[in-house]
């Protein structure tokens, strides 16, 4: 290392006719060389203290040691004390006599009443069965011939939509009840015009006829009719 200094020393002072100011580098890069060499020296006794440590240092040896040689461990017996057994006196309890005397039971004798004198069933004499008065018959309804009666209010004749596309017309023969004020008490077919749809309608169209009511010794009477209704189409 001086030598390296001194090199460094000597190599500054040989170049001729320098100035002060060339000698700044020259300073800076002996300072550098000088501290790689402090750094190789510093590295050198590292190396060498870690290489003691290293051989001084000795293996640590572990052994296992088995089960078996464990010595084991002597549990001590404690003996249990004996308890003195207690002798319990048997207990003697007095049983007392207990005198029972039974009632004395008197039998009771009933006596059955006489047996009661048969009933003799009494004969009645049959009487007579008298049949209800039945009521008088009612009077026989009058039959009005249809050319003898009048009208108040004529039946309307209306003729089915569906009768006049088809071309049903005839005439419809009804029987009918006129009760004592003139109005249809009961209407039936007595004669179809051979089509349905008109005789239904000729029964509904006579509801709504209204009869000059017929009297017999100076009362009214219900009288009945056979009434024609015509439903022809009017071409």
């Amino acid at each position: 290392m001086s030598q390296t200094l001194a090199l460094s020393a000597n190599f500054g002072a040989a170049i001729p006719g320098t100035a002060p100011y060339a000698e700044a580098p020259r300073r800076r890069l002996a300072l550098g060389v000088l501290v790689l060499h402090l750094l190789f020296l510093w590295g050198l006794l590292q190396h060498e203290l870690v290489s003691q440590v290293v051989q001084k240092a000795k293996p640590i040896v572990v052994s296992l040691i088995a089960d078996s040689e464990l010595p084991k461990p002597q549990v001590a017996v404690v003996a249990q004390p004996q308890l003195p057994q207690m002798q319990i006196p048997a207990l003697t309890v007095p049983v007392p006599e207990v005198q029972i005397t039974a009632p004395a039971v008197t039998p009771q004798v009933t006596v059955a009443p006489p047996p009661p004198a048969p009933i003799q069933p009494q004969v009645t004499a049959p009487t007579a069965v008298t049949a209800p008065a039945q009521p008088p018959a009612p009077p026989a309804i009058k039959t009005i011939p249809a050319g003898a009666v009048r009208y108040l209010n004529e039946p309307r004749l209306l003729v089915p939509t569906l009768s006049r596309r088809l071309g049903e017309q005839g005439i419809v023969y009804l029987r009918v009840i006129v009760d004592v004020n003139g109005r249809p008490r009961e209407i039936s077919l007595k004669k179809s015009s051979g089509f349905d749809r008109l005789d239904q309608q000729a029964l509904q169209d006579m509801r709504s006829a209204r009869f000059v009511p017929q009297t017999e010794n100076g009362q009214p009477i219900e009288w009945e009719v056979v009434a024609p209704l015509s439903y022809e189409l009017v071409r």
